[in-house]
């Protein structure tokens, strides 16, 4: 194999394949990158059995393919040593003895090589009829539920994201058993078939840093163990977690005690500040009571001080309400709203709190209430 490519463009693609190396270390193969030159442009390949990532370089952006081939070497090290070559021309060739040689006009490495039939294979396989959504929708689902997904490992069905999609319909679901977030988007077209998946949480989020802010579709192909992720030069694959998501559709209720709306920036500011004085031993909590048309919240650490802010609401009727919550789950939930004002539905102090926007169904969020009053 022999190759020259300009840093910057192979710099992009590593930044891509580097997100799938192994940082465990249990097989040295799963640390490495692996190069696949062809007429047609280089493969970049990388797994650690969880997740994996491959990207392509068309012939068209490499200056000159001297010798195909494939090679595999350590990610971490090929990595920093493009990262911090000069924006200039980049020669890589296979040398004698599983080396590789890596020179610019001023600088040369040499780096050992693994046996590329040690690679795993990376089992990229494609459905004819994918699931197609615009990358923008598919960020935006992943951060306004990705946030409520569990952090411990006691249930592991809770650290991922359930994907449900029938017909022409995707719910995705997120709960770590204290806070839930529903989002729901209509497909531009009818599903193959029906699924039910959960796929890992922190496998989400690195799928979204490897996202453009383009409008191109993202395919998303469903298998039985796992989905793969195909956009741009770009294909990832991740496993799914095995179980049953928990039933979280009686969880809203259809009616409400109390529903009141406010200005979202007002609320989440009050929120923010009141939150100085909470802390994580207490659950971080905060008191939110109605007067008429004014809310209170509060806080106090006891021997630091205490904090009351003051925001009008417009509510439905008559019904005021004392209740506490923790004030980092709501300031999440509130975060990822895209809207100016708030909806806050409530059915007693002693029931889960709805967070929505108050002009459209497609994202529901529940806290549930912690006990003071």
């Amino acid at each position: 194999m022999k190759i020259q490519i300009k840093q910057n463009i192979l710099i992009e693609h590593l930044n891509y394949v580097i997100k799938g190396i192994s940082t465990k270390n249990l097989r040295p193969i799963l640390n490495c990158i692996k190069f696949e030159l062809t007429d047609d442009g280089l493969y970049l390949m990388s797994t650690d059995n969880e997740i994996s990532i491959k990207t392509f370089i068309d012939k068209k952006e490499i200056d000159k393919i001297d010798a195909c081939g494939e090679i595999v070497v350590s990610g971490r090290y090929i990595y920093d040593i493009i990262r911090k070559l000069p924006d200039e021309l980049i020669t890589i060739e296979e040398v004698m003895d599983a080396k590789i040689y890596i020179n610019t006009k001023n600088s040369s490495f040499t780096l050992n090589c693994n046996d590329p039939a040690e690679f795993p294979d990376l089992e990229l396989e494609y459905r004819k009829k994918p699931i197609l959504l615009n990358q923008k929708v598919f960020k935006t689902i992943i951060n306004q539920t990705a946030f409520a997904t569990s952090t411990g490992e006691s249930r592991p069905v809770l650290t991922g994201i359930n994907f449900k999609i029938e017909n022409n319909q995707m719910e995705c679901t997120a709960t770590d058993s204290y806070r839930l977030a529903i989002k729901k988007i209509e497909l531009n077209e009818k599903a193959e078939e029906n699924s039910n998946i959960i796929i890992p949480t922190k496998n989400l989020n690195e799928l979204v840093k490897l996202m453009d802010e383009d409008d191109e579709n993202i395919e998303i192909h469903i298998f039985n163990n796992k989905a793969i992720f195909k956009f741009s030069t770009i294909s990832m694959m991740t496993r799914l977690i095995s179980g049953t998501y928990p039933d979280t559709s009686k969880l809203v209720p259809a009616e409400f005690l109390l529903t009141m709306q406010t200005s979202l920036m007002d609320f989440y500011n009050a929120i923010d500040r009141a939150s100085l004085l909470t802390n994580e031993s207490d659950k971080n909590t905060i008191k939110f009571e109605t007067n008429d048309e004014q809310v209170i919240i509060s806080s106090n650490i006891p021997e630091i001080g205490n904090v009351e802010e003051k925001i009008m609401v417009k509510k439905n009727n008559q019904e005021n309400i004392k209740i506490a919550f923790n004030s980092k789950f709501m300031m999440d939930a509130v975060r990822v709203l895209d809207s100016s004002e708030i909806e806050l539905l409530f059915n007693g102090e002693f029931k889960p709190i709805i967070i929505k926007n108050p002009e459209s169904d497609d994202l529901i969020q529940l806290i549930l209430p912690i006990r003071t009053y």
